[in-house]
């Protein structure tokens, strides 16, 4: 069975019967790529360490630990999550009235991570006292301000299957691929391709390219000590300076600052699981 299309429907992890109106699900030990689904609660999907993969209709979506996904209540998407430290925090639809309709890829604060990492003290499928309760109150309100603070690390996707193909060739050589070469593994000419781009995703083969570089750096930054400069030329920029501008003009950070973030973030989080 092929899992890229197969939808489930509803999935609602815990008997809503019997389940509190907001709790947190330990995702550590999960090792799969899911099928589509939707949930009856809206959800916040964090890595401490590592990155998870979240899809939606609109596009593919990267979460370093610096970065958080957004996902309303009845929203299909699927995840890719392969054994790294992870939580997905859930919420009653009411405890978030201005949800928003699409899976958001948010920043992290310091106190939005602080909060992920006590959300723990109280699963979903377990009893919730009067703390919990109030705690997952003040959390819901404050989502209604994290989800503003979107961050640009999504990847269109098509469902159209030569543009599909296309792209996945390009991420799977990120740092060789050329445009002929994308143009094969479609089975179609260069000028259709670059067509086929612009009308399906709204951006050329060559932006597509240059921003699953720039996401595959940020995993980089985040989860490995190599210097900037290799993780550059692994990725297929021609220097460190002309990555380092693009970073930025797509995040808003220096690929330093971004690695610092996510250094630190790192660094709470093991303070919080000590």
């Amino acid at each position: 069975m092929d899992i890229s299309t197969l939808n489930v429907g509803l999935s609602t992890l815990v008997d809503p019967a019997r389940r509190p109106p907001a709790g947190a699900v330990l995702q550590d030990a999960y090792d799969l790529d899911s099928p589509w689904h939707h949930h009856d609660m809206h959800q916040i999907q964090y890595a401490f360490a590592g990155s998870i993969e979240l899809e939606d209709r609109n596009g593919r979506h990267l979460l370093p630990k610096s970065i958080a996904g957004w996902i309303p209540a009845g929203v299909e998407h699927r995840n890719s999550i392969h054994r790294v430290r992870s939580v997905s925090i859930l919420l009653a639809r009411d405890m978030v009235p201005e949800a928003g309709d699409r899976v958001r890829v948010i920043r992290v604060s310091p106190l939005m991570r602080e909060m992920m990492a006590e959300a723990m003290r109280w699963p979903i499928q377990g009893p919730q006292d009067e703390t919990g309760r109030l705690f997952f109150a003040a959390f819901g309100r404050l989502c209604g301000e994290w989800i503003a603070q979107e961050a640009p690390f999504s990847l269109p996707s098509s469902a159209d299957p030569q543009v599909a193909a296309a792209m996945a060739y390009t991420r799977a050589h990120l740092a060789g691929s050329t445009l002929p070469e994308a143009a094969r593994a479609a089975g179609l000419s260069e000028r259709t391709l670059r067509r086929r781009f612009t009308t399906e995703l709204g951006m050329g083969w060559d932006d597509y390219r240059r921003r699953a570089r720039l996401l595959a750096a940020a995993e980089a930054l985040g989860d490995t000590r190599r210097s900037v400069a290799q993780i550059a030329a692994e990725v297929g920029f021609e220097s460190q300076s002309a990555f380092a501008k693009a970073f930025q003009q797509l995040t808003g950070e220096t690929p330093r600052a971004f690695r610092a973030r996510a250094d630190q973030n790192g660094m709470s989080s093991s303070r919080s699981s000590a």
